[in-house]
């Protein structure tokens, strides 16, 4: 399997070795595969009987075809072991008649970014070594919450990889902020902009297409690599769940084989709902992807409309890590629906004006599979309240707006198919907004909220966040969003 930019379809092609190393193409484009491999129900029907880590070495040997099996298996086997993700890989709750969560956050930072950042640094270790890298990567991160920390945990302590986080100062709740940092290790770093997440975002950007930098960070010893969803050995690993979870739901009796199922994802950088999205063109009975946003719904509007205008109001809301006006990932959607030459047109109009509209096609191919619609800080709590009040189940503020727009599309269109809704975070890791969300009140502190939260709802704090005020902060730096260049510098020569 070969991979080439979504902005030119005649560059050269690479393995999936090297762009796990090289994590953005040259031109700026994403790397997408060449080609979408079937998943015909003979594999299905063996990937049920199956655990998580041999499905996941499965699924992603269709793709990363340099890899051998074993090495695949004793990876996946690794990163996905009980005692990293303590109640299972991608468990399913059945919260009603047709609705099906889908719990990604049992790993050891309590978001779905472990699912692919548990694997990815494996996956990555293993590139260097294939394409003969000497150099040390220097892997850049984005977040608006969820990645840097699981980006962190990953990659710690690992030979020949160093890790500059960048985030929002005022854009993440305050048990994310000190997850990153108190990170330990002694190969990462992290720094806090002024700015949102998209100024960090386009920030990394900038640094990766600087070619005087790669230049000078060459004659250092260092290359640039990512670790957000842009670089395909993020969003690879997390096309399994989806898989995982229709043959969890054939084996409890759910579904038949060929049954149809729906998906809802709260969406941000585009990514998550973009692996489901593979997974149906690889052949799994998906129907609908519900793209659920929060009162940023840029998405919303541009998967109704064709037009995606990032000149708008940004809101910082209770669901943080989708606090996005720039979903770099519906890059790799515009491929498969437009083409390079399109793509590479829409995302000039992007970076010139602030948007795009596509054509009529377009916007028919992406309806073919795509509904959008948001939940705004009000719904967000009621269907808080109401998931509590209703099944007894405690979610945090992201997946409650997947809750919400899951609701929404069901009640406009009838459509009973089981639905299976992604859950990206522990309710702990929001506590305070989930505390509020329930009882109208806030808690005696951020902090405090999550022994509040336990205690009156009776569920325990999820494993990585117990004790997380005791925890030692070493990273405190807050720079200006063009000071990022001057900051990762800077961190090279400590």
């Amino acid at each position: 399997m070969k991979f080439q930019s979504t902005r030119d379809q005649k560059a050269a092609k690479f393995s999936a070795a090297e762009v796990i190393k090289q994590g953005l193409a040259n031109d700026g484009g994403l790397f997408v595969p060449e080609s979408i491999p079937t998943l015909a129900k003979e594999e299905i029907d063996a990937l049920c009987s199956m655990d998580y880590p041999a499905r996941a070495a499965t699924v992603l040997g269709k793709f990363l075809t340099d890899y051998t099996p074993e090495e695949l298996l004793a990876d996946c086997r690794a990163a996905y072991a009980p005692t990293s993700f303590v109640g299972g890989a991608a468990p399913l709750h059945k919260l009603n008649d047709s609705t099906h969560v889908m719990e990604l956050w049992h790993g050891p930072t309590a978001a779905f970014k472990d699912m692919a950042l548990q694997i990815m640094p494996r996956l990555l270790s293993r590139a260097l070594v294939k394409t003969g890298e000497e150099r040390t990567a220097l892997i850049l991160v984005a977040t608006s919450g969820d990645t840097g920390k699981a980006a962190l945990e990953g990659y710690k302590d690992i030979d020949r990889i160093k890790m500059m986080v960048f985030y929002p100062v005022d854009g993440v709740s305050t048990v994310q902020k000190l997850q990153m940092q108190t990170q330990t290790g002694n190969n990462v770093n992290v720094t806090a902009i002024k700015g949102n997440f998209d100024d960090a975002q386009t920030g990394v950007k900038k640094i990766f297409s600087d070619a005087d930098l790669a230049k000078e960070l060459d004659g250092k010893g260092y290359f640039l690599s990512s670790a957000n969803s842009i670089n395909w050995g993020r969003l690879a690993p997390q096309i399994v769940y989806y898989v995982s979870a229709y043959c969890d739901l054939l084996n409890a009796g759910e579904i038949k084989y060929g049954d149809k199922i729906n998906v809802t994802v709260p969406t941000g950088n585009f990514g998550n709902i973009f692996a489901a999205y593979l997974a149906k063109l690889m052949g799994l009975p998906i129907d609908r992807l519900i793209c659920a946003s929060n009162k940023n719904n840029i998405l919303t509007d541009f998967l109704t409309t064709g037009t995606y205008d990032r000149n708008r109001d940004f809101y910082l809301t209770m669901s943080p890590s989708m606090d996005i006006l720039i979903s770099s990932n519906l890059e790799r959607l515009l491929y498969f629906v437009s083409g390079a030459e399109k793509t590479a047109a829409y995302m000039k109009q992007l970076n010139t004006t602030g948007a795009y509209t596509v054509d009529s096609a377009d916007l028919a191919a992406i309806k073919a599979s795509f509904n959008g619609y948001f939940a705004d800080e009000a719904a967000t709590a009621a269907t808080i309240r109401r998931t509590m009040q209703e099944s007894g189940y405690l979610i945090d503020t992201h997946t409650a707006v997947a809750v919400s727009a899951a609701a929404q599309y069901q009640k406009e269109t009838g459509d009973c198919k089981p639905m299976v809704v992604a859950s990206t975070a522990s309710p702990y890791k929001f506590a305070a907004d989930v505390y509020t969300s329930l009882y109208g009140e806030a808690p005696a502190s951020d902090l405090a909220a999550l022994d509040q939260l336990s205690e009156k709802t009776g569920v325990e704090i999820t494993y990585p966040l117990r004790g997380i005020g005791e925890r030692t902060v070493r990273f405190t730096d807050v720079v200006n969003a063009d000071g990022m260049q001057d900051a990762m510098l800077a961190y090279l020569t400590k």
